[in-house]
């Protein structure tokens, strides 16, 4: 004798068992990160942004970010370390004002000419280096995001037209003679 079981599963039995890898996540609206989030950056754009509560307190603000062969990293991060006069030690005593390293390889927000590749860092204009040095504390949350650019809308292409060739004109020319 042999005997089949069947296994009915419904949405009520699987409540809560969703894969924390399809659950939804809540951006902030206008960025590119999530409400976790404390500073956003979008590598894409050039913009950041201070966040609290999941809400902008500030930006976007315009940034400068890594050259070739020093990209600034992409990830989640955490404020490890913050300095208001920090000069580089790997660029020969570059001022680096108002510092907030995030990131390995002494990766920071910090002003600087945003116009100039940097090593890596995020450059700010002083006063936006100023509010992200005055809000953000130790721990603090960083993700950075290099968002795809748009993709273009595809033309819309015009549906086959079901309607005859317009007739052309007759056209009265000599004839010519037939050898």
């Amino acid at each position: 004798m042999t005997f089949v079981v069947f296994a009915v599963c419904t949405g009520a039995a699987l409540a809560g068992l969703a894969s924390p890898a399809f659950a939804a996540v809540d951006l902030v609206p206008g960025t590119p990160c999530d409400i976790t989030a404390k500073a956003c950056v979008d590598l894409t754009t050039q913009r950041a942004w201070l966040i609290h509560a999941g809400a902008v307190t500030r930006g976007p603000v315009p940034v400068g970010s890594g050259g070739p062969g020093q990209e600034t990293p992409t990830g989640t991060f955490n404020v490890l370390s913050k300095d208001k006069n920090h000069k580089s030690a790997e660029q020969g005593g570059t001022p680096m004002p108002y510092s907030v390293f995030f990131a390995p390889g002494g990766v920071a927000f910090h002003g600087g000419d945003l116009r100039k590749a940097s090593a890596g860092c995020v450059h700010m204009q002083d006063v936006d280096a100023i509010a992200f040095f005055d809000t953000l504390q130790i721990g603090d949350q960083v993700q950075v995001r290099a968002t795809p650019p748009p993709r273009p809308r595809p033309r819309r292409q015009s549906p086959p037209s079901t309607s005859p060739a317009p007739a052309l004109p007759h056209l009265n020319l000599p004839s010519r003679p037939r050898n």
